[in-house]
């Protein structure tokens, strides 16, 4: 395992990858960018109080607003499903931190292991949870949604 980086922006890694998995997403990303880009549908959003958020998220943004977990930003990042231009190239949220976001961010580390690159700014006070792999965008925001599901369980107890 690799150990906690900080990067010059002062933003910390806390999730933990192999110098394999590394290279696994540098070349994930090569690919990505050589790869024809054809549009299949536009990205796909809903309304969450007064911000569009992908559609993808809405769910699990919900769940984590109720259980006064803030969000600050969020995308589900692209597919060969998606419009290539309107997403970025990882899924993400950004969320507040606090002691209720650090519990949650905690379980999601555990469940989502390898999948979930997750890295703390000190100077924004906020965390960054992103897919690892382009192609795990899908699955970021399927994961992250049953993490916010049993954190709702987990913190009603």
């Amino acid at each position: 395992m690799a150990s906690t980086i900080v990067n010059e922006g002062g933003e910390i890694t806390l999730s933990q990858h192999t110098e394999a998995q590394w290279k696994r997403r540098e070349e994930e990303l090569i690919a990505w960018t050589a790869r024809v880009k054809q549009r299949k549908h536009p990205k796909q959003t809903k309304l969450l109080g007064h911000f569009h958020v992908d559609a993808e998220l809405f769910d699990a943004l919900s769940l984590l607003l109720a259980k006064q977990v803030l969000t600050e930003y969020s995308c589900a990042g692209v597919s060969p499903l998606d419009e290539p231009e309107d997403h970025s190239l990882y899924a993400y949220i950004t969320l507040i931190a606090s002691a209720r976001t650090e519990r949650f961010v905690q379980l999601a580390m555990k469940r989502m292991n390898h999948r979930l690159l997750v890295t703390f700014e000190p100077g924004r006070n906020r965390y960054d949870l992103s897919s690892f792999y382009i192609g795990h965008n899908r699955s970021f925001c399927q994961l992250i949604q049953q993490c916010a599901e049993l954190f709702e369980f987990v913190e009603n107890e």
